[in-house]
């Protein structure tokens, strides 16, 4: 029985203008990489702060500027736009895709125990802050194409859960 997760099919495969306006957008964030990527944690770190349960280094810290400083919360922002970049990088070729899900998945299931459900609230909020961050360069179009791309992430991280045996009642649904 696979549950809730019968709704969430398989995004179609990106267009060729998908990936060019995702890897244009792409190359403006990533001139702030660090700044964006630390952003993004902070934002799911206050909006979501049970996602902080799997970061001992910080998972006490409430106030926010003390978060945005944190040189373990830096570095793993650093590590998320690099995977980040690596994918939008290999969009035209689906093996280096799979193989950047696979590790990131099997590190997060097995190693960091990471409820799946995160990596789909890290989409949301990477959008928002994209959106935000970037209103010139991330359009209503541009934001429908990394929505695409997110999903598709999403997706194959959620895949090589399965594939390692992620069980979903050692953890609180809801």
């Amino acid at each position: 029985m696979q549950g809730e997760t019968d709704h969430l099919e398989r995004p179609s495969p990106l267009t060729d203008k998908e990936r060019v306006m995702i890897q244009d957008s792409w190359a403006k964030v990533y001139e702030n990489c660090d700044d964006a990527g630390v952003a993004i944690l902070v934002r799911l770190f206050v909006n979501f702060p049970s996602s902080k349960q799997y970061f001992s280094q910080f998972k006490h810290i409430e106030d926010v500027e003390e978060l945005e400083t944190s040189s373990q919360l830096r570095k793993h922002a650093h590590r998320v736009m690099n995977a980040l970049n690596t994918l939008v990088e290999s969009l035209e070729n689906a093996e280096k895709v799979a193989s950047v899900l696979k590790s990131v998945g099997k590190a997060h299931a097995i190693r960091h125990k990471v409820d799946p459900i995160y990596f789909k609230i890290l989409s949301g909020v990477i959008l928002e802050v994209l959106g935000e961050a970037f209103p010139q360069v991330v359009t209503p179009e541009v934001g429908a194409a990394w929505t695409k791309l997110l999903a598709t992430v999403y997706t194959g991280i959620a895949a090589v859960y399965e594939e390692v045996g992620w069980n979903k009642n050692s953890t609180s649904s809801g």
